[in-house]
């Protein structure tokens, strides 16, 4: 199912609802933009995140607009390993949730 072709199917989904899709890329546009927190970062941020959905079209994306951005390659290992710590932090701090409680001690 993924195929960075589909990225161009994206054009179809602005056709079918323009206003929400006009909305989407001006905020997208506005929440990537330099600003008090530079590109680059924002883009080692995106890419944490994309770690941690899984989502393969916005590592891609993501990666190429770090590079451009001027990430090093030592930085965008360090930010996938955040985002590993942060879900193997997730799965240690949930299972409090386990402990404790009715029958298991």
């Amino acid at each position: 199912m993924y195929d960075m072709a589909n990225i161009k199917k994206l054009k179809l989904l602005g056709e079918g609802a323009p206003a929400a899709w006009e909305g989407f890329a001006a905020f997208d546009k506005a929440a990537m933009a330099d600003g008090a927190v530079p590109k680059k970062y924002k883009e080692l941020i995106a890419l944490g995140v994309a770690l941690t959905t899984q989502c393969p079209y916005c590592l891609e994306i993501h990666r190429k607009a770090a590079e451009a951005a001027g990430a090093t390659q030592q930085e965008i290992a360090e930010t996938a390993m955040v985002a590993a710590a942060l879900r193997a932090g997730a799965a240690v701090t949930h299972a409090t949730h386990l402990l404790g409680g009715g029958t298991a001690k």
